[in-house]
């Protein structure tokens, strides 16, 4: 916990799901935590929460962003330098979808899950390049198995993290130079509350995003010499049909 305390992360989407899991993860490890959405209230109050749940006030703050402008991230990342004075960690997790047949999925939908999921990557790593490069930190993204496996009704969604995964493995060798470690974690089923989906007991198969923040968490701990650039996780035993 020591190597970590101090350290700073900033995650978008960073207020329910797998983002928020995460969130508590690294404010239990002594990091410092922005956590971003598209809507302040939400923001603050995730904050808020995630203060409580892990007894660390005034280490965690809510950031209105959104992951689709340049510009506002570029915002975030100053809130976070000038709140916490550096930045060491980017979790890029915002993302969202839309499925259907190609018949029926709309250009408005097909650009709304390419604009969060895909740019809105490339935005959270332009916006935060020079301050990795400065803490020599780490960028991590949040693709899916949905980045190398395809399925019908996923063409916006499967583009996306497709698109995620091949992006991120890009940058790792962009930025590795300067010290900063890139990775992609590529998840399966997880219990959220992703596309309508309520977590319940039924879900206990699932993975958990406690278990996505313990991941995030052992990457960080790593030994700098080794990078795990590139990790699927699945559930263990799906249930049977």
């Amino acid at each position: 916990m020591e190597r970590l305390k101090g350290k700073v992360a900033l995650i978008t989407g960073g207020t329910k799901g797998i983002g928020y899991g995460v969130a508590e993860a690294l404010l239990n490890q002594g990091l410092k935590v922005v956590v971003t959405s598209r809507d302040e209230k939400t923001a603050n109050e995730a904050a808020e929460s995630l203060a409580r749940k892990t007894n660390t006030t005034g280490s965690v703050i809510g950031v209105q962003a959104d992951v689709r402008r340049l510009e506002s991230q570029k915002e975030a990342v100053k809130q976070a330098l000038s709140t916490f004075g550096q930045l060491d960690v980017v979790v890029a997790n915002a993302g969202l979808g839309h499925f259907g047949s190609i018949e029926d999925l709309s250009s408005e939908q097909w650009n709304d899950v390419i604009d969060t999921n895909l740019t809105g990557v490339f935005n959270s790593i332009k916006a935060s390049v020079d301050a990795l490069k400065n803490s020599k930190g780490y960028y991590i993204t949040i693709s899916s198995l949905a980045g190398t496996n395809f399925f019908a009704g996923g063409s916006a969604y499967n583009a996306s993290k497709f698109g995620v995964t091949g992006f991120t493995q890009a940058v790792m060798l962009d930025l590795r130079k300067y010290g900063v470690k890139v990775s992609t974690i590529m998840p399966g089923s997880v219990s959220t509350h992703f596309n309508g989906n309520e977590p319940s007991d039924k879900g206990a198969w699932k993975i958990q995003i406690e278990d996505i923040g313990e991941l995030v968490v052992d990457l960080l701990k790593m030994n700098p010499r080794t990078l795990p650039s590139k990790i699927e996780v699945r559930p263990t035993t799906p249930p049977s049909k």
